[in-house]
């Protein structure tokens, strides 16, 4: 078996008497989309930030690519993209200018239309962040976050607040993330989106995590509890109707 992406080992993060993220182990594999799931304050997201060198780390240790995170944060700020739960970027700054600035802090040069067009973003090259919706804001700060073309890819619930349209756009750009060989790492509130584009995940609860596997695995092992539930399945939902009937392509 190849070296893990990310390597975690009783990762632990304390704010006064409160331990949020209570020495959690996890792997994550090279090309794996790996989603963390958990109710809000599970620790989350200071499981993300922790990793992603934006806090401290308490006790336990955690690898990246096989350096460690802790000890050398320089190192891994160059190997990883970061998609916040709320993207902020200067404004007054066309996002063709934005995308060359990011890229010279990584000492590199990029194509920025052709990168806006990865994103569908390409006719709104020379417009200002502050003017796009909340879709095109989070596939622009994808765009921002590839500029380097980084090893791991982490995303804090990025279709939170995002229409039917933006969210299935959002989920094709994670995929192609994915495909073009960058590990993602990512957080969500929403079971179907995990379902859909995780091949394992890790629930959390209480700064624990209290199952880990592939989505399939776990349902399965409900089922294999005895969990059961009335089934009533249908060829369509309410989404589906919303999606057909206002077009699949986004109109932003």
């Amino acid at each position: 078996m190849p070296k893990p992406m990310i390597q975690v080992k009783d990762l632990t993060k304390r704010y006064g008497d409160k331990t949020v993220v209570d020495a959690i182990s996890f792997d994550v594999q090279k090309g794996e989309i790996f989603g963390i799931l958990g109710p809000n304050g599970a620790g989350k997201t200071t499981t993300l930030e922790m990793l992603e060198t934006m806090r401290p780390i308490d006790n336990g240790q955690a690898k990246l690519n096989g350096i460690n995170i802790a000890k050398e944060p320089q190192k891994i700020k160059a190997l990883i993209g970061v998609q916040p739960q709320t993207p902020n970027f200067e404004e007054k700054t066309k996002l063709t200018e934005l995308i060359n600035f990011l890229a010279s802090c990584y000492g590199e040069k990029v194509d920025a239309v052709s990168l806006l067009k990865r994103v569908n973003l390409e006719e709104k090259a020379n417009s200002y962040p502050e003017n796009l919706s909340g879709g095109q804001k989070q596939r622009f700060s994808i765009a921002t976050a590839l500029v380097h073309n980084p090893k791991v890819f982490f995303l804090d619930e990025p279709t939170t607040g995002l229409d039917p349209q933006a969210r299935r756009n959002l989920w094709g750009l994670v995929k192609e993330v994915r495909d073009s060989g960058i590990t993602v790492l990512m957080t969500t509130h929403y079971m179907d989106e995990a379902e859909l584009l995780c091949d394992r995940v890790a629930i959390m609860d209480e700064g624990k995590i209290i199952a880990l596997d592939s989505p399939k695995k776990l349902i399965k092992d409900l089922l294999k509890r005895g969990f059961s539930k009335q089934q009533h399945v249908e060829q369509a939902n309410l989404e589906d109707v919303f999606i057909d009937l206002t077009g699949k392509a986004l109109r932003e």
